[in-house]
């Protein structure tokens, strides 16, 4: 399975939980932290809005960019 498609499924259905594995896990992204406490208080703040946005943001995720919604660079 594709990296994406894994991050993109652990975050969508399991929220901060599915970041936090993705940390500890072959699947967080080289050079880059999930941003799991984000998840975590965003979500709770935005009534869920936020960790669909970076879910599906997963999808698109682009290493080369300096930033990219739910994970910050090492």
């Amino acid at each position: 399975m594709d990296n994406k498609l894994a991050r993109f499924l652990l975050t969508f259905f399991l929220g901060w939980i599915g970041s936090l594995i993705i940390n500890h896990t072959s699947l967080k992204p080289a050079g880059h932290t999930s941003r799991t406490w984000a998840y975590f208080i965003l979500g709770y703040i935005t009534l869920g809005i936020y960790p669909l946005v970076a879910s599906i943001c997963n999808l698109t995720f682009d290493e080369s960019k300096p930033s990219n919604i739910g994970y910050i660079n090492d």
